[in-house]
């Protein structure tokens, strides 16, 4: 199937069967994927942490708002998380990045507050959100991006204090029965002269 079908076949799934799981192949080839994921100068300030453990899963539902059937009935719940600590990461790219890459972070990211370093990490997680989201279309996989969450009680559950959770993706099948699904509800965009301009 090529990509461009994929996408039109992919929604933000609403309702999931439970007893449907995905092959451990792969989720082993997501957890790749968001490993090759791009990022300003690879500054790769993230984490994302599968969680399929039931009863791990059961506590994220009970703070996911009303996204609780969603994390309860998929497969997998898949949490993005940014780097939290400045320092840390400080040092981390010191170890890890060419010269070049960290003379770029301390000469235009730095200087900024401290909000919106983050606020630049942040948009580095968001990159590696559309690409598990379009890797997910591609692979047959039935997705739902969930920022109705309470990030600051996910962060206590997984036990995080250097990162903070920033979006969760529920991955699975969709129950047949799923009203958001395509075949039901007709994807809806606006007109694509109006989104996309050719100079």
């Amino acid at each position: 199937m090529s990509f461009v079908k994929s996408m039109q076949q992919r929604y933000t799934t609403k309702k999931y069967n439970a007893s449907k799981k995905i092959e451990n192949n792969k989720l082993e080839e997501l957890k790749e994927i968001l490993h090759l994921s791009p990022s300003s100068i690879n500054s790769q300030p993230w984490k994302f942490i599968f969680v399929s453990d039931n009863d791990v899963k059961k506590q994220l539902s009970e703070v996911s708002w009303l996204n609780t059937d969603k994390v309860l009935d998929s497969d997998t719940v898949v949490v993005f998380s940014r780097i939290n600590n400045v320092t840390l990461f400080e040092e981390q790219i010191e170890k890890e990045l060419p010269k070049g890459a960290v003379d770029y972070y301390k000469e235009f990211i730095k200087p900024r507050t401290e909000e919106q370093i983050k606020a630049w990490f942040d948009k580095q997680v968001y990159l590696s959100l559309g690409i598990l989201l379009s890797a997910c279309a591609d692979m047959g996989i039935d997705a739902t991006p969930m920022e109705g969450i309470e990030p600051e009680n996910y962060d206590k559950i997984l036990n995080q204090t250097d990162y903070t959770t920033l979006v969760a993706v529920a991955i699975g099948y969709r129950d047949q029965e799923d009203f958001n699904q395509p075949s039901k509800k007709p994807k809806s965009r606006r007109d694509i002269h109006k989104v996309v301009e050719i100079i």
